[in-house]
C-alpha cells in the first residue's frame, strides 16, 4: 500500500506563507501521521505550499490535515484525488470542528488526535470496511510516543525543520483559541528521557518546542530545563507571560539555551482579556513582566489580537507604543478570527456578526466579523498601519539595539518580519480615524 500525506497551502494572510521556496518551520502533524503508519506501508509527504501536487502519482490512500485558512486547498486537492477514484482521509483542528463539512470532500474523516484512530483506520481500509467517521473518544498518552518521520520531508524547504513537542493540551480556556477544542484542558506531559532522546537525533544546534504553553505545568518545565542544560542547545518555544513571575523558571529557560519566548499578550485592556476568558493575564503587570524577562536573556515574540469589542481605532498607536517603549523584539498582529469550533465563533454566529463565510479569509489579516467599536475598514486599514509602522527601520534599531545580548536573533526576526509588513497595503495617516493623532515620532 502506497500512502500520500499532502501538506495544503494558504494563498492569503502573512503567517506561514511561502517565501524564496521555503514553508517556515515544520508542522509534526502529518510526519507523526506516517511514524504512526505500519512499515508495510509506503508513505510520501508533499508540501503544496511549496509545490503543486502531482494529481497523476499513483496511491492507494491520501491524508490531509489543514488550519481553517487551507482549507479550500485542502478540499480542492481532496476533490481532484477523489475524481480520479483516490479515497481521501482528511483530520485537523478544522476539520474536527466541522466533520459533516469536510464529508462532503472525503471518504473519511478523523476527529481530535490521530494516535487514537490511525491504527483502525488502516486495518478498515485494507479490510475494505473504512468508515467515514473516526472519533477519538479519548486523549492520548504522551509515553512512547512515535518520532515524528522528519525524514520524509525535504528539509532545505524548511528554515525551522526541527520541531518538537514535550506537553499538549493547555491549561487555560480563552474564548478564540481551538486548541482545547483537539488536545483538551488537560496538560499532558511527556516523559523527559524520551524528550531528550528525541532532541539528541536532530543534527542541528536549535530547534523548537511547538507546545501550546511550554510552562504550562512549571514543575515540570523546570525538570525539563535542567535536563536540557548539558546539551548546549539553543531553542524557543511558546509560552504564558505568567512564567516571569518565577525567577527559578526564568533562569532555567535561558540556562537550558530558551533564546525567545512567543507570548500571548493579546490586549493591553483588561476588559477586553476579562472577555475573552483570560483574566488570569494582566495587562497592568505587562511592563514589570517585560522587564524580568528582557533582565534573564530572553527576547519576547509578543503576539496581540486587533479588534476585540473594548477596542477603538485608538488601540492601534496605543499598541505601538507599549511595543516600543518595552523595546519588545518582535511583534505578530493578529485580527480577531472567529475560528469553528471556538466560543468566540459561537457567539459571533449567535449575534450575525460574522461577514465572511470564505475560509481561506480566515488567516488573521483579513477582518471576517463585524467589530463592536470601529467599522471593519477601520480595522483592516489600523492592522495594515501598525504591521508598517512598527517594521520600519528606524523602529527596528530601536528595539534591535535594546542591549547587547541578543542582536542576532533579533536582528532576523525583524527582517523577516518586516518583509510580511512590507506586503501589506500601504495605509494613510488620514485614512484612519481623525481623533486617532497619529505622531511622527521614532519612540
Amino acid at each position: 500500500m502506497k500512502l500520500l500525506l499532502v501538506f495544503p497551502k494558504s494563498e492569503g494572510g502573512y503567517w506561514g506563507k511561502v517565501r524564496h521556496g521555503k514553508a517556515g518551520l515544520v508542522a509534526l502533524g502529518l510526519p507523526t501521521v506516517a511514524a504512526l503508519t505500519p512499515s508495510d506501508w509506503e508513505v510520501v509527504i508533499h508540501d503544496a505550499r511549496v509545490t503543486p501536487v502531482d494529481f497523476e502519482q499513483k496511491f492507494d490512500l491520501v491524508g490531509i490535515t489543514g488550519y481553517t485558512a487551507e482549507i479550500p486547498s485542502t478540499y480542492a486537492i481532496a476533490d481532484q484525488f477523489r475524481e480520479r477514484g483516490v479515497p481521501v482521509v482528511l483530520g485537523g483542528v478544522h476539520v474536527s470542528a466541522r466533520p459533516e463539512e469536510a464529508l462532503k470532500h472525503a471518504d473519511a474523516v478523523v476527529i481530535g488526535e490521530a494516535e487514537e484512530v490511525w491504527k483502525r483506520l488502516l486495518i478498515d481500509f485494507e479490510s475494505g470496511v473504512l468508515q467515514t467517521t473516526y472519533h477519538a473518544d479519548k486523549l492520548c498518552t504522551m509515553e512512547k510516543m512515535k518520532i515524528p518521520r522528519r525524514e520524509l520531508l525535504n528539509r532545505d524547504m524548511y528554515t525551522t525543520y526541527n520541531t518538537i513537542q514535550a506537553t499538549r493540551g493547555c491549561p487555560y480556556d480563552c474564548d478564540y483559541c481551538a486548541v482545547t477544542g483537539v488536545f483538551g484542558r488537560k496538560f499532558r506531559t511527556r516523559p523527559i528521557a524520551e524528550v531528550l532522546d528525541e532532541i539528541r537525533t536532530f543534527d542541528s544546534k536549535e530547534f523548537l518546542f511547538a507546545d501550546d504553553n511550554i510552562c504550562g505545568q512549571p514543575d515540570y518545565a523546570k525538570e525539563l530545563f535542567r535536563a536540557l542544560v548539558p546539551l548546549k542547545k539553543k531553542w524557543g518555544g511558546q509560552t504564558s507571560i505568567t512564567f516571569a513571575k518565577d525567577d527559578e523558571l526564568l533562569r532555567l529557560y535561558a540556562q537550558s539555551g530558551g533564546r525567545y519566548a512567543f507570548i500571548g499578550l493579546e490586549s493591553l485592556s483588561q476588559n477586553n482579556l476579562r472577555e475573552i476568558n483570560k483574566p488570569w493575564s494582566k495587562a497592568k503587570d505587562y511592563e514589570e513582566a517585560i522587564r524580568r524577562i528582557h533582565h534573564a536573556g530572553i527576547n519576547i515574540v509578543g503576539s496581540f489580537i486587533l479588534g476585540l469589542d473594548n477596542d477603538d481605532p485608538s488601540v492601534f498607536q496605543h499598541t505601538l507604543e507599549f511595543v516600543l517603549k518595552n523595546r519588545i523584539a518582535a511583534a505578530q498582529y493578529h485580527i480577531l478570527t472567529p475560528f469553528p469550533g471556538t466560543r468566540l465563533y459561537d457567539r459571533m454566529e449567535k449575534d450575525k456578526r460574522i461577514l465572511e463565510r470564505d475560509w481561506s479569509k480566515y488567516h488573521t489579516s483579513d477582518v471576517v466579523f463585524q467589530p463592536a467599536g470601529m467599522t471593519a475598514e477601520e480595522l483592516q486599514n489600523g492592522y495594515n498601519w501598525i504591521f508598517r509602522q512598527t517594521y520600519t527601520f528606524p523602529n527596528i534599531l530601536k528595539r534591535v539595539f535594546r542591549s547587547w545580548r541578543g542582536i542576532p536573533f533579533r536582528t532576523a526576526a525583524n527582517l523577516s518580519y518586516r518583509r510580511k509588513a512590507l506586503q501589506t497595503p500601504v495605509v494613510a495617516n488620514d485614512m484612519l480615524q481623525p481623533h486617532l493623532h497619529i505622531r511622527h515620532k521614532v519612540y
